[in-house]
């Protein structure tokens, strides 16, 4: 048995800012995947991840039936055969490893089941956005449900408030294009839940609060807009600003010996860093308007090239 395959996505703008109802862009990333699979001779990896689809299937049969019901007869008849996630998505990374998973299982578990094939309007969107923020908070302790909607849907998704989102597109790349966003890998495993509490506990400081409103929200969602429109001169303006405030303001979501790159990306504007994700590890994101620049003003990382300009 080999299921369909699941992406990874990318999270561009909105990390923190959507828990306060900034815009958000999610894009589904194809580098990484993932899908449910049995084998004859499963590896030490896959008893692992059947272990933990044991437990996540127990979660499943509490679940408020009147928002989702799975067939969870197959699910533990599946399982007990030993089924597992196959993935490539390296886990807190920031690119979303439960979100695929958990987009696998409700495709092939859920009872009537939103499909992609649908006219998606926002209800559905905001239904399925739901489901999965109940099934994903298995992992995370509390999701957004955004990773496995982006994976489930392979679409890139716009978010424009906690209860306004929809599938969008974005500008074509040009494969040409000096300009590009990148992954830069910290080498580091990123836990989510610290981060998360790390945050909620600054947001407990009001001029914590106030930043948070007044410029990375408003830089966030600048963003957002720049991006659509292709207005690369306005995107690299709000992207330099976001960089700063990010550094200023959430240290402890940037690993220790990424804080001078990040200043020196500032400095010079070879490049602009900013978080992928929670933070804390993983990957970090990267824009620059020449990526022969940033490559050698970033010697001796790991850049993996994700968009074009």
């Amino acid at each position: 048995m080999k299921g369909p395959l699941f992406y990874s996505k990318i999270l561009l703008f909105g990390e923190y800012g959507i828990i306060k109802d900034s815009k958000g862009l999610s894009i589904p990333y194809n580098f990484y995947n993932g899908a449910l699979k049995v084998d004859e001779n499963p590896s030490e990896e896959a008893k692992k991840s059947n272990e933990s689809l044991k437990k996540f299937a127990i979660y499943l049969k509490e679940l408020d039936a009147n928002l989702v019901s799975f067939d969870i007869k197959a699910l533990q008849e599946d399982v007990d055969a030993g089924m597992y996630f196959d993935s490539s998505i390296p886990q807190g990374y920031g690119v979303g490893s439960s979100g695929a998973l958990v987009a696998a299982i409700y495709d092939k578990y859920a009872s009537d089941k939103i499909t992609v094939l649908e006219n998606l309007t926002r209800e559905k969107l905001l239904k399925l956005k739901s489901i999965f923020s109940a099934m994903e908070s298995f992992f995370h302790g509390k999701s957004s449900g955004l990773d496995p909607l982006n994976s489930y849907l392979s679409l890139p998704i716009l978010i424009n408030s906690k209860d306004n989102i929809e599938a969008t597109g974005i500008p074509s790349q040009k494969a040409e294009g000096k300009g590009a966003v990148f992954l830069l890998d910290s080498g580091i495993v990123g836990e989510t839940a610290p981060m998360v509490s790390i945050f909620m506990e600054n947001m407990k400081n009001e001029g914590f609060r106030s930043m948070l409103k007044e410029q990375f929200i408003k830089h966030t969602d600048a963003c957002v807009d720049d991006f659509l429109k292709g207005d690369i001169k306005s995107l690299f303006k709000n992207t330099k600003q976001l960089s700063k405030i990010v550094l200023n303001n959430f240290k402890p979501m940037i690993p220790k010996q990424f804080h001078a790159l990040w200043k020196k990306g500032i400095d010079t504007n070879d490049y602009y860093l900013k978080l992928c994700g929670s933070g804390g590890g993983g990957y970090i994101l990267g824009f620059t308007e020449n990526i022969d620049k940033a490559r050698e003003a970033l010697k001796g990382q790991k850049l993996e090239v994700v968009y074009n300009f």
